[in-house]
């Protein structure tokens, strides 16, 4: 059962997300790449579908969400050398840190929802 404490941390770290995914989804245009077909389907694409793991996150936690992220948060990072625009550094740059970004928190909310390792005691 978790705690108002980490039901708020989780919450937050969603809220995050979530910006992360508005970001990258409009990031052809913020950063540049809009003349990179296949970087801004993608980044279209991830920034969508990890704005609704966010967003379903948000109002009911669930524990397969943050499965799906830290998977999309990985997908995303890579896919520059996978689709092959690695090549468009602003492309690349965005797409690995947003990517490691929502891989990272994601790794998190699954440690906060499992708890923390038990204190050693002496």
């Amino acid at each position: 059962m978790l705690g108002l404490k980490q039901r708020s941390e989780l919450t937050a770290i969603n809220i995050i997300n979530a910006v992360l995914a508005v970001f990258l989804f409009f990031s052809p245009w913020l950063v540049g790449y809009r003349d990179a077909q296949i970087a801004s389907w993608n980044a279209g694409a991830c920034g969508l579908v990890i704005g609704l793991m966010a967003a379903f996150a948000i109002t009911r936690l669930q524990e397969w969400e943050e499965w799906s992220n830290a998977a999309l948060g990985l997908l995303t990072a890579v896919a520059p050398w996978i689709m092959g625009f690695a090549g468009s550094m602003p492309a690349m740059w965005t797409h690995v840190l947003v990517g490691l970004a929502v891989l990272t928190l994601a790794a998190i909310e699954l440690w906060l929802i499992h708890g923390s390792p038990p204190s050693k005691t002496a």
